[in-house]
C-alpha cells in the first residue's frame, strides 16, 4: 500500500489498475473498471512552487504542458511534442532561455501536479469577490430546537469574515426574506408556500428597480446587468455591517405562528424556499461563490419539492414504498429539485443541507440539488446535537482544520487516443462538453470531457471511469516503443482567498497485453482504491437501475477476479490462492455486501441518501472507513493495538474503539465496566486504569477533529443497550447457533448472517468450478 500512498501524496489520485491492461479484451476480464479517484484541491506538498503565469496549452488538444511533453532544445526557435496528440508546438519567446539545465518548474519530473495562478501580472488584481452566505431557516420547529438553532447560528455569525456578504430567509407555511440593509425596524418581504414565484416576479415584488427604468431586453443580473448596488445592499450585506441587525432578527426570532391541528403536520414550504434564495443569488450575484445553508426541521408538505401531505395518517416513504414505486409525491419532487439544480448550477451556487430532525426531512429528493452543485450536508436528530454544532462550526474554521472551501470549478480530462473516459460519479455536473474521447458507455455524468463543481474543497474527490479501446493485442515491438497511457486532470477554480488557479495533473500508466501479463497487472493493483470504486458503483447502480440485485452483482465480479488473478487447479477448492496484492479484497467485498451502502434495511431513505452521497465525494481513506470500520483494541497487557473486525476482538478486560466513519464507538469489556462503575479509576493507586480509560477517548477526539461531518461518538458498555453500533459491524464468527464454546468474556452476535469464513469457503469453491 505504501507506494501507493506516495503516489496518491504526489498526484492526489489512487487508481484499482496502476499497471493497465492494453486491450479491450483484457480490460474486460479485469472485473474492476479502469478508474482513478482524483481529489482536485488535495493540499499539495509544501515543496510544490505557485507558478505566477498562465500554462503553455497545445494549440491542438489544449492540454497543458508536463513533464511527459518532449522537449526539443537543438531547434533555433525551442519546441515541445504534446504527451496526448503528438503536436509540435513552439515555445512563446520569453521562454527561450530554456536548456536542459535551466527548465521551468512545470517540466520538473517531480512535478507532475502543479499550480498556476492564472491572473496575468499585469492585470489589476480583480476585486476579491466575496464569499456569500445565505441562511435558509426552518421555524416550524419545537420552542427548544429553535433555540438551539438559533444559539448555533448567533455562535458561527461570529466566526464568519467580514468582508463574507450574508442573507438570511426564515421559512414556515410563508416565506420571509429579510432586509437586513434597512437597520432602523425590520423589513420582510413575505411570499405564499403553496405559489411558485418566478425570477421576474421576485424582481417585480422586492422593488428592485423602484428608482429607475427596469431594462427591457436581457436577462437581469448582478449589478452590470443594471441592478444598483444599494439594492444588492438591502439582502445581502458584509458580516461586518450587518451583525447587528441579524443577531436581533434571530433572537427575537418565533417559531412558524400558524396553528397546527393534532392530526396535521406542519405547513412547510421548504422547495419554495429553496426556489426562492436560488433566485435570489441568481438575481444579485451570479457567477460568484455563493452559498445557501439550509436549516431544515422536518418534511417539507406546502408547495413544489413537498415529499408528504399535511395528514399525519399518510406516513413518509420508506425504502419499500420506493421500491414498489407507492411513494405519490417522490418523482415529482425529485423532478423540481433536478430543476432547482440546473438553475443553480448555471449560476455557479452551492446548496447545502444541514438536517436535523428525529424524522425524515426530504435529503433523498434533495441529494440531486445538492451533489450536483458539490454541497456539504449534515444529518442529526436535532439542533442541539454535537454532529450539528460542530460540524457547523468547522465549516467556518480556520487554520489547522479549514475545509478549504473553494469555487466555480471546472474540471477537464484529457487522455491519450486509445482511452476514452465514460463518466465520472461525485459531486459535479456535467457541461455537455463533447468529443472524441467520450466514451458510448455511460457511467454517472457521461457523454462530455469538462465538469462544472460549483463548490469543492480539499476532501472532495470524483470517480472517474475509462474505457480502454484498443482492439487487437499488438506485437511486441511496438508495445516496448510506447507502452504508457497518459491521462491529464485539468481544475481551474476560485480559490478561497478570491485568487483564480489552474491546477494541472498529469499521470503516466505502464499499459501490458498479451500472454504473461497477469503477474504484471497484479503488482499495481490497489484493493483499497478497488473497494471505493465498486462501492460507488454499486451505490449509483441501486439507485438507478431497476430490479438491480446488488450482492450478486458484487459476488459476480468478486467470482470473475478471484478465478482470473488467483492460483488454483480445476475443482480442488483446498488448492486456491491469492497473491498479497490481493488477498484483502475480499474481505472489503464481505463488509461492503453487509455495510450501509447495500443493506438498506433498517435504514430510513434519508439515511441512505445521506450515507452515499458522503461516500460519493470523500477520498479513498476515508471511503474505506466506511466500508470496512477500523478496530483498535486497549488493554493493560499491552498498548493501543488493532484488532480483527470479529466477534472474538470483544474481551471482558479489553476496551476497544471502534471507527465506522459516521460512529466512533468506545466499547468497555463488562470488567472494565465495573471498575469504571466502581470509581477505581478515581482512586490514586489505579492510575493504570485512569489511562487506559482515557487513551480511548483520547484517540476518539483525535478522530472527531478532523472529520466532517463530526461523527457521532458512542460509549457503551458489553451488554449494554448501546454496545448495538459495535455488534452490528463486526464479523459473526460466533454466533447463538454454532457449536463452538464462547470464551469467558467474550460475546456472541444474534444474526443468521454468513461468517467470513463461511463466505470465503463458498467464494474458494465456486471460483475453482
Amino acid at each position: 500500500m505504501a507506494e501507493f500512498l506516495d503516489l496518491e501524496s504526489q498526484d492526489s489520485v489512487r487508481m484499482p489498475w496502476n499497471v493497465l491492461p492494453g486491450t479491450k479484451a483484457d480490460a474486460a476480464n479485469c472485473a474492476i473498471p479502469i478508474s482513478a479517484i482524483y481529489s482536485p484541491l488535495k493540499p499539495l506538498p509544501s515543496a510544490t512552487p505557485l507558478l505566477p503565469y498562465s500554462p503553455l496549452r497545445c494549440r491542438n488538444c489544449r492540454s497543458v504542458i508536463n513533464p511527459f511533453s518532449i522537449v526539443d532544445f537543438s531547434s533555433a526557435s525551442k519546441i515541445w511534442i504534446c504527451s496526448f496528440c503528438l503536436q509540435r508546438n513552439h515555445f512563446p519567446p520569453h521562454y527561450q532561455s530554456i536548456s536542459e539545465q535551466n527548465l521551468p518548474a512545470e517540466l520538473f519530473p517531480q512535478y507532475t501536479t502543479i499550480e498556476y495562478d492564472t491572473q496575468s501580472p499585469n492585470e489589476n488584481p480583480q476585486p476579491v469577490s466575496s464569499n456569500v452566505f445565505l441562511f435558509v431557516v426552518d421555524t416550524c420547529v419545537i420552542e427548544e430546537e429553535l433555540g438551539f438553532l438559533k444559539s448555533a447560528l448567533l455562535q458561527v455569525l461570529g466566526m464568519v469574515p467580514e468582508n463574507c456578504l450574508i442573507g438570511l430567509i426564515t421559512f414556515g407555511t410563508y416565506v420571509h426574506i429579510h432586509e437586513l440593509g434597512f437597520g432602523q425596524i425590520p423589513k420582510v418581504h413575505v411570499f405564499k408556500g403553496t405559489k411558485e414565484v418566478s425570477k421576474d416576479q421576485l424582481l417585480e415584488q422586492m422593488g428592485f428597480f423602484g428608482k429607475r427604468q427596469r431594462p427591457t431586453t436581457g436577462v437581469i443580473a448582478g449589478v452590470r446587468d443594471g441592478l444598483s448596488q444599494e439594492s444588492i445592499a438591502r439582502f445581502l450585506l458584509p458580516a461586518s455591517d450587518c451583525e447587528f441587525v441579524l443577531n436581533s432578527i434571530l433572537e427575537e426570532l418565533q417559531k412558524d405562528p400558524w396553528p397546527v391541528a393534532s392530526d396535521q403536520r406542519a405547513a412547510r414550504c421548504t422547495g419554495t424556499a429553496l426556489s426562492l434564495a436560488a433566485h435570489l443569488l441568481g438575481v444579485c450575484v451570479p457567477g460568484s461563490g455563493a452559498r445557501i445553508m439550509a436549516f431544515l426541521g422536518g418534511p417539507s408538505t406546502e408547495g413544489a419539492g413537498s415529499i408528504v401531505s399535511k395528514n399525519l395518517s399518510e406516513p413518509l416513504r420508506s425504502h419499500k414504498d420506493l421500491d414498489k414505486d407507492s411513494a405519490p409525491h417522490y418523482h415529482k419532487a425529485v423532478k423540481f429539485y433536478e430543476a432547482l439544480s440546473k438553475q443553480l448550477v448555471h449560476q455557479g451556487h452551492v446548496l447545502d443541507i444541514f438536517a436535523c430532525a428525529l424524522d425524515q426531512v426530504g435529503v433523498a429528493e434533495l441529494k440531486v440539488a445538492v451533489e450536483k452543485t458539490g454541497g456539504l450536508v449534515v444529518l442529526a436528530e436535532s439542533f442541539g446535537h454535537s454532529v450539528f454544532k460542530d460540524s457547523l462550526r468547522r465549516v467556518f474554521t480556520s487554520g489547522e482544520h479549514d475545509l478549504g472551501m473553494s469555487s466555480n470549478g471546472i474540471f477537464e480530462i484529457s487522455c491519450s487516443k486509445d482511452i476514452k473516459i465514460q463518466g465520472i460519479i461525485g459531486p459535479c455536473a456535467s457541461l455537455d462538453k463533447k468529443g472524441p474521447l467520450c466514451s458510448e458507455t455511460v457511467i454517472g455524468q457521461g457523454n462530455t470531457t469538462a465538469w462544472k463543481m460549483c463548490g469543492l474543497d480539499n476532501t472532495t474527490s470524483l470517480c472517474i471511469f475509462f474505457d480502454v479501446i484498443k482492439k487487437e493485442s499488438p506485437d511486441i515491438i511496438a508495445q516496448s516503443a510506447n507502452n504508457q497511457f497518459y491521462f491529464q486532470f485539468l481544475t481551474y477554480y476560485q480559490h478561497s482567498n478570491g485568487q483564480m488557479r489552474l491546477r494541472a495533473t498529469t499521470l503516466s500508466r505502464r499499459w501490458v497485453a498479451g500472454i504473461g501479463t497477469k503477474e504484471d497487472i497484479i503488482s499495481g493493483f490497489d484493493q483499497e482504491a478497488a473497494a471505493v470504486v465498486m462501492a460507488r458503483q454499486v451505490s449509483f447502480k441501486m439507485e438507478t437501475e431497476a430490479e438491480f440485485d446488488p450482492i450478486r452483482w458484487l459476488d459476480k465480479s468478486l467470482i470473475h477476479m478471484c478465478s482470473q488473478f488467483g492460483e488454483y487447479q480445476k475443482d480442488s477448492p483446498s488448492s486456491f490462492s491469492l497473491s498479497p496484492r490481493l488477498s484483502i479484497f475480499p474481505q472489503f467485498m464481505f463488509n461492503l455486501r453487509r455495510s450501509q451502502f447495500v443493506q438498506v434495511f433498517n435504514n430510513s431513505p434519508d439515511e441512505t441518501a445521506y450515507f452515499r452521497m458522503i461516500l460519493n465525494r470523500e477520498n479513498v481513506s476515508n471511503s474505506v472507513v466506511m466500508i470496512q470500520p477500523s478496530l483498535i483494541s486497549y488493554s493493560f497487557h499491552s498498548g493501543p493495538e488493532p484488532a480483527l473486525l470479529d466477534v472474538i476482538s470483544i474481551a471482558a478486560d479489553r476496551i476497544l474503539l471502534l471507527d465506522s466513519y459516521f460512529t466512533v464507538v468506545v466499547f468497555h469489556g463488562s470488567t472494565v465496566a465495573q471498575w469504571r462503575k466502581a470509581g477505581y479509576h478515581d482512586l490514586p493507586e489505579h492510575q493504570a486504569f485512569a489511562n487506559l480509560l482515557k487513551a480511548p477517548r483520547d484517540e476518539a477526539d483525535a478522530i472527531i477533529k478532523e472529520r466532517f461531518p463530526v461523527p457521532r461518538l458512542v460509549i457503551c458498555d458489553q451488554h449494554g443497550s448501546q454496545a448495538r453500533f459495535l455488534l452490528a459491524k463486526l464479523n459473526p464468527s460466533a454466533t447463538y447457533n454454532s457449536n463452538g464454546a464462547v470464551a469467558p468474556g467474550g460475546d456472541i452476535i444474534f444474526t443468521d448472517d454468513v461468517s467470513f469464513e463461511v463466505f470465503l469457503d463458498h467464494l474458494q469453491r465456486l471460483t475453482v468450478q
